[in-house]
């Protein structure tokens, strides 16, 4: 028996411009261990290049597993796929839900290079050749073998279960992409917010953000970028003590970045003290933003300023140190800031995602192209003029002048890009938010279970929910009838 779509799509506005930020990689602050279904570590001797056929070197690889809901032995086995970044445990959002109607495990790889699953002592240019999304898909076709092997031999059965992979944005991507190379391997895979398009002049995020921000927050937004401007320019040093970053010298176009979060995260859209958006609902405790500060004739750099401290620095845990290059180059190992160095490295090889101002009517700064020098003049700097470049040179300036950028052709090439050879069902859902079917909404910490009461668009989440619980119960169910054997 065939299987049917064998891949969901939730999107925020379509498939292809599901965000993904290139530049902007947090985490967010753990506060109690019931964000977790788990965090006991189990790790796997993982080959380095899986397209060698002489090199046989390992690294070990974390990764976790739940077996609280298994409906053993036949349940399915849920695999979720980490992304780029630190994966400290298997989270308590939907796919516990998910987990427990269909009496699954779930079990969750963490991504080579990130977190513990590094293969060599440091982080070098010559070090990341093997980080890549090719590598890291084999990483998952091994790991669904070993641990299908392993159940196996436990419970003393020779057939596999039925395994459905979820992954949300990049790990989104990776799950259709999962699907795609290893259809052998899988029922179907959930891409939730997946960015299968590689992209190189990523405009289409700000004016995504412009159009779910209305015409009154967007006018606000674009007068906030340009005030921003003119004190970078004027009076530099203070600017970035007021965003608490004082140390961010040696180059300011990172530190212009930082008064972007918002926007490129899509959550500056404030309506009477509320900010509202594609990306969920938040409510400020302060109510100093955009429209409301501007209507009340505050300061909008200082109540922006306030903003990203208290929220994306203090709240979710931003690392201001990483969007400077000089730690960017670093590459000794550390779990606290590796990870933006890592996921450049992925960004300038493979799929670029460079958010960048459309030609007309831009939010975001002009300045932060893919390449182009601008040279400002700092009075109060006493100094020679500076370069301000971006993007492509950062890559260069990073990894090494021999670094040709990221081929986003042949990445698409490889995958499919938008035209990805795997029938899918599409999901759409407006106003639902970034990954939100699986999450809840991110504008808040995970909620435990997936709770979507706190997003701007409720109905429209559980619509979706109820959606998946349908596909992957007929293709579960068409799977197990059909016999996936093992590798």
């Amino acid at each position: 028996m065939k299987f049917p779509a064998a891949a969901i799509s939730l999107a925020i506005s379509s498939l292809i411009f599901a965000v993904a930020s290139a530049q902007l990689h947090f985490r967010l602050r753990e506060t109690t261990t019931s964000s977790y279904l788990t965090k006991e570590e189990h790790w796997m001797n993982q080959t380095i290049d899986h397209f060698s056929p002489y090199d046989r070197r390992e690294f070990l690889q974390r990764y976790y597993e739940y077996l609280d809901e298994f409906r053993s032995p036949d349940g399915p086995i849920f695999l979720k796929i980490c992304g780029e970044s630190v994966c400290s445990g298997i989270s308590n959002d939907y796919i516990g839900v998910l987990a427990k109607k269909f009496g699954a495990a779930v079990v969750s790889l963490e991504h080579r290079y990130y977190g513990k699953s590094y293969p060599f002592g440091s982080f070098s240019t010559e070090n990341l050749r093997y980080l890549s999304s090719k590598q890291a898909l084999f990483d998952l076709a091994l790991f669904r073998q070993y641990y299908q092997e392993s159940l196996n031999a436990k419970l003393n059965k020779s057939t596999d279960n039925p395994w459905f992979v979820f992954g949300i944005s990049y790990a989104g991507a990776m799950s259709a992409w999962f699907r795609l190379k290893f259809p052998h391997l899988t029922c179907g895979s959930l891409a939730s917010s997946g960015v299968v398009l590689a992209v190189y002049n990523f405009t289409k995020f700000d004016e995504q953000v412009g159009e779910s921000a209305g015409p009154e927050c967007k006018a606000v937004l674009q007068e906030i970028t340009s005030l921003v401007e003119q004190r970078l320019e004027s009076n530099q040093k203070e600017l970035k003590k007021l965003f608490n970053a004082p140390m961010v010298e040696k180059h300011v176009y990172p530190f212009l970045l930082i008064g972007l979060i918002p926007i490129k995260r899509r959550r500056l859209l404030v309506f009477s003290g509320r900010c509202s958006s594609d990306s969920g609902t938040f409510s400020y405790s302060y109510q100093m933003m955009a429209t409301y500060s501007k209507k009340a004739g505050e300061d909008l750099v200082e109540a922006y300023a306030k903003y990203v401290k208290e929220y994306y620095i203090d709240y979710i845990g931003v690392d201001v140190d990483t969007y400077d290059q000089q730690q960017l180059k670093k590459d000794k190992i550390s779990s606290s800031s590796s990870s933006a160095r890592l996921w450049w490295f992925q960004v300038c090889t493979e799929v670029a995602y460079f958010q960048v101002a459309p030609a007309n009517d831009s939010i975001r700064s002009s300045k932060l192209d893919t390449r182009q020098v601008y040279i400002y003049y700092v009075p109060t700097a006493k100094r020679l003029p500076f370069l301000l470049i971006y993007h492509l040179d950062l890559c260069k300036k990073v990894f090494g002048d021999d670094l040709p950028g990221p081929d986003v052709n042949a990445t698409n090439l490889y995958y499919g890009g938008k035209d990805i050879a795997v029938p899918a069902y599409i999901i759409k859902c407006h106003n639902c938010g970034h990954g939100s079917d699986m999450r809840g909404c991110p504008q808040s910490r995970l909620v435990p279970k997936g709770d979507a009461k706190n997003c701007s668009s409720p109905d429209a989440v559980n619509k979706v929910r109820q959606n998946i619980i349908t596909y992957i119960d007929q293709w579960l169910s068409e799977c197990q009838f059909s016999g996936v054997s093992a590798m």
